[in-house]
């Protein structure tokens, strides 16, 4: 005979139909979202707080907007990429890190190799890290050079499997990313300078990415460097073309070249690095102004320059001395710094890459000099990338 008793659960209550019939009515979206405003209420001494309360909130409005699950996996796991590489990049804020890219297939004993492990060296001992796609070639030429201590590795998951090199491998500082752009996003989030050896398809993408986030104000300025062999020819003729096939077209002006800088040997690069933060520090826009950090203060003789030489790119007013702005107490560990206040027309970046280097070339004293430390890194935080 059947047995039509209901099934018993595992606490000896009714069946599964019972149990669904006995639970509770789902919080409305609604209410999470006031829950959230009034957490958000409550955390006076919490200085992200409005901005785990935005996250929450874009949360709800996925869930409201009933988002399709392919939408929802493809965020779920760029934050998931993106937090566990913030972690890792984390304990090293102070520290101030190269990229470095050019071609995976450039094989050990090619002199491009030795090169790019000269750079890596170069790099390491003048106090820098260096970030590296994490693959062979010249990625783990620049590990090599460097040493796994001042490595880090932004590894991407292929169809065809690139494995990571022996200098990174099992390293805690490797990282994999599912997505190109995840890991793009750090490669730029955590770069003060860019070091670009010849390549492929890959190469040319960050190359051209790194150089139009430049013109369009869309990351901070950093040293662009192109490197090549003393007889190379690779980056000049790169160049040739720019000047022959796209500025005399007028896609490009000449005045935009500043943005990159052909070099040819591993001493060059960290040179060129260095003498970028010998006196500018780092920028961040505050509303509508521009503050310039500086490792020394400006001498009277420098702002009348910027003044005299930059007056196409300010709007109104002058360049002055600035002590720290209110809005700047989200970032403490940059108040020590000196600082020029300027209202940049946010759009001729290339003129603003030229005042850095006249800020860099103002007279220093060899006291000041000599004291000056490449790993005050520019942490570019959130305050400091946004438009506000």
């Amino acid at each position: 005979m059947k047995n039509n008793t209901p099934a018993r659960g595992p606490d000896g209550r009714g069946g599964k139909g019972e149990h669904l019939a006995q639970r509770k009515p789902q919080k409305p979206l609604a209410d999470l979202g006031a829950q959230i405003d009034e957490w958000l209420r409550s955390q006076n001494d919490f200085v992200n707080a409005d901005q785990f309360a935005g996250i929450l909130q874009t949360l709800l409005h996925l869930a409201q907007d009933n988002a399709e699950r392919g939408d929802l996996k493809i965020l779920n796991r760029a934050m998931q990429e993106l937090r566990h590489a913030f972690s890792i990049f984390a304990p090293y804020r102070h520290m101030r890190k190269v990229s470095i890219f050019g071609s995976t297939r450039v094989p050990e004993t090619d002199p491009y190799y030795h090169l790019a492990r000269s750079v890596g060296q170069q790099l390491a001992e003048a106090g820098f890290m260096v970030i590296t796609g994490a693959g062979p070639g010249i990625m783990q030429a620049g590990h090599e050079g460097a040493g796994r201590e001042r490595s880090f590795g932004v590894n991407i998951r292929l169809p065809s499997v690139q494995n990571p090199n022996p200098f990174i491998r099992n390293d805690p500082k490797l990282m994999d990313f599912h997505f190109f752009f995840t890991r793009k996003l750090m490669f730029v989030k955590e770069a003060d300078a860019v070091v670009i050896f010849p390549g492929g398809f890959g190469t040319h993408d960050e190359l051209l990415e790194s150089i139009t986030l430049a013109q369009t104000g869309k990351t901070h300025l950093v040293p662009i460097l192109l490197v090549d062999l003393p007889d190379g020819t690779y980056w000049k003729r790169w160049q040739e073309f720019l000047r022959s096939d796209v500025i005399s077209r007028g896609y490009i002006v000449e005045q935009e070249m500043v943005f990159f800088k052909i070099v040819t040997d591993a001493e060059a690069v960290a040179r060129e690095i260095g003498n970028f933060y010998r006196n500018f520090h780092s920028y961040r826009f505050v509303k509508n102004d521009l503050v310039m950090r500086l490792n020394y203060p400006p001498t009277p003789a420098l702002i009348d320059r910027l003044n005299r030489e930059f007056a196409d790119i300010i709007k109104g007013g002058k360049v002055r001395q600035t002590e720290p702005l209110p809005a700047e107490a989200d970032d403490p560990g940059k108040l020590h710094l000196h600082r020029l206040l300027m209202r940049f027309n946010r759009e001729d970046y290339a003129r603003l890459r030229q005042m850095i280097d006249v800020i860099n070339a103002e007279d220093l004293t060899t006291e000041e000099t000599d004291s000056a430390v490449p790993t005050r890194r520019q942490t570019k935080s959130g305050a400091e990338l946004s438009s506000q």
